[in-house]
Parts: C-alpha cells; sequence; structure tokens
C-alpha cells in the first residue's frame, strides 16, 4: 500500500471522523473503524468487480462504506442503530454514490438478507459466531465475505489440528469454506477502542457445499471436543452420551421399521464402530477434517446419528 504525506492521511482522517457526533451505544458493541489506511486495506482484499452487489453488516458511520461504493454497483447495509443509519445516509446525500446505497435498518440477526456478491463486516464481537454461521447458510452462495473479528475468535477460524485453538468451531467453519486471516488490527485503530485485539478473515464458501449433514457432522463434534485432548472412545463413554446414542438409534430403527437387535448393547456398539476405523487411539485436537467426515461415514453407516 503506497504511503500517504502527512497532510493526504489528514485529509482521509477528516473525512472519516466527520460523522463521530453520536455517542456510541456500548451496549451494541459500537466501536467505529477511524484509520482510513486499514478501512482501504479491508476494501482492498475484498476484490470488489464493479458489477458486485455488497452486503455491509455494522456500517456505522460509513467509513467502509464510502470506500466500498466506489468500487462496486451496490451496498446493502445493515445498520441496527437509527442514528448511525441517519448519519450515514447522510454522508453520502447528494454524491454520484447515493443512490447506489440502500439501508437496511434492523437487526442482522432477524433480517432477511437480500443476494449479495460479497459481504463485508465490521460488527459487534458478541454475534461472531452465529453471523458466520448465518452467512454460511445464506442461499444463493456469494463469493467471498471479508470479516472484522476480535483476535482470539478470527485465530479459532482458522486453526489446524495440533493448534492450541483448534475447536468444534474451526471444523464446522472449515467444512463450509475456505478461511483465511489477512490482516491484524489494532485497537487503537477503532473509537471508541475496543478492550481486544482484532483480525480480519477471509472467508470463501465451498460452492457446491459438501454433502454432509451439518447437524449431525456438529452433533459428533460436540461430543469429541467436549475433551478434545482425550482419546476418542473415553469422550464417548460418559453416560449422558451413550444414553443419546441409544434413544437416537432405537429411534431410526423404528422410523425404517428395522429391529432392534436382541443382544443390542449401545456402548459395544458405537465402540466398535470407532475401533473398526482405526481410531481407537485418535484425539480431536490432532484429528483433520478428513478423519471427522470418516467417522461420522463410518456412525452413520451403523446407524448410529447425532441429531
Amino acid at each position: 500500500m503506497p504511503k500517504l504525506t502527512t497532510k493526504a492521511t489528514k485529509k482521509l482522517e477528516t473525512e472519516d471522523m466527520r460523522a463521530f457526533g453520536p455517542i456510541f451505544n456500548k451496549d451494541l458493541g459500537q466501536h467505529i473503524l477511524k484509520n482510513p489506511l486499514v478501512a482501504q486495506g479491508i476494501v482492498d482484499k475484498a476484490n470488489l468487480k464493479g458489477s458486485d452487489t455488497v452486503l455491509e453488516i455494522g456500517p456505522g458511520t460509513g467509513n467502509l462504506t464510502v470506500r466500498i461504493l466506489q468500487a462496486c454497483k451496490k451496498v446493502v447495509a445493515v445498520e441496527m442503530d437509527p442514528r448511525l443509519a441517519a448519519e450515514l445516509q447522510k454522508r453520502v446525500h447528494g454524491t454520484s454514490d447515493q443512490k447506489k446505497l440502500h439501508i437496511l435498518l434492523g437487526d442482522f440477526m432477524k433480517t432477511e438478507l437480500p443476494y449479495f456478491d460479497v459481504c463485508i463486516s465490521n460488527t459487534p464481537y458478541q454475534i461472531s459466531s452465529v453471523l458466520v454461521f448465518k452467512l454460511l447458510e445464506h442461499r444463493p452462495m456469494f463469493r467471498t465475505a471479508i470479516l472484522m473479528f476480535q483476535r482470539e475468535f478470527a485465530l479459532r477460524l482458522v486453526a489446524k489440528p495440533g493448534d492450541e485453538l483448534y475447536c468444534r468451531l474451526s471444523v464446522n467453519v472449515q467444512l463450509l469454506a475456505k478461511v483465511d486471516h489477512v490482516m491484524k488490527v489494532g485497537k487503537n485503530n477503532f473509537r471508541p477502542p475496543p478492550k481486544v485485539e482484532s483480525s480480519v478473515v477471509r472467508l470463501e464458501p465451498k460452492n457446491p457445499p459438501p454433502p454432509v449433514d451439518v447437524k449431525e457432522f456438529d452433533g459428533l463434534l460436540r461430543i469429541l471436543f467436549t475433551r478434545k485432548h482425550k482419546i476418542f472412545p473415553a469422550n464417548f463413554k460418559q453416560t449422558t452420551v451413550m444414553n443419546m446414542l441409544e434413544q437416537n438409534y432405537k429411534t431410526f430403527c423404528s422410523a425404517h421399521e428395522m429391529m432392534v437387535e436382541s443382544d443390542f448393547d449401545i456402548k459395544t456398539k458405537v465402540l466398535g464402530v470407532i475401533e473398526s476405523v482405526g481410531m481407537s487411539e485418535m484425539r480431536a485436537a490432532k484429528c483433520d477434517l478428513d478423519d471427522f467426515l470418516k467417522l461420522l461415514l463410518a456412525f452413520n453407516n451403523a446407524n448410529i446419528h447425532f441429531s
């Protein structure tokens, strides 16, 4: 990124600070990105096309929005705070980009999303997880998303087997998308500064999506990551887990008009499946996506289900 002169930097900062009149709502987790170089860097990472419709979640006073508008056909901005939405509307009023901006006022999690090609978001961190999965469930699929998160959450998204932060979230997201860490953003780039450091990630949905029942997959991961450093059998031997799987097995058999074996024992069946695929000594902390998919298939072939 080219280095700006002091005069040019001050001009950009002035433009980006002009709409800082509203008092930010701490309950909504509002932290406005004030650094113009970081804002432009985020937009650049989206590789926008002139024909793109961009979904922006939490536009705030528009420091990202005004840059996105210059690079695409249309921006649909979802903003929960009416005051900030009004500031954003005022900011583009009378400009050539006014007709390209469409503001949806309301809670992103309760908003029915329109078609979009790219998503760019600097949103309250308390909705990070639900935001990611709402985007990944959206149809038709989008091309890419550039999303700002709390640093630790971002590192969980991109974590690999063996990493300290590798978890159920890592595997669930990586099942559905390619995830890359693209930028660190220090807390002093925001107003007011948050208490944590931030990172930007790029999310590219797998298209077509994998032919996997996502709820089933997550049900398996929920068991395995309860104690991710234990060997698989240890996680399954818990009474609550065995009771749940036994109930699921009997429900499945009943729904498919299958007789439950007279000598049926869920513990023997479960441990037998794990052993049949050579995973009796494996631990979730060290397994990759293919390992989990292989185990899920083996369980499902044995009529054992997790949702």
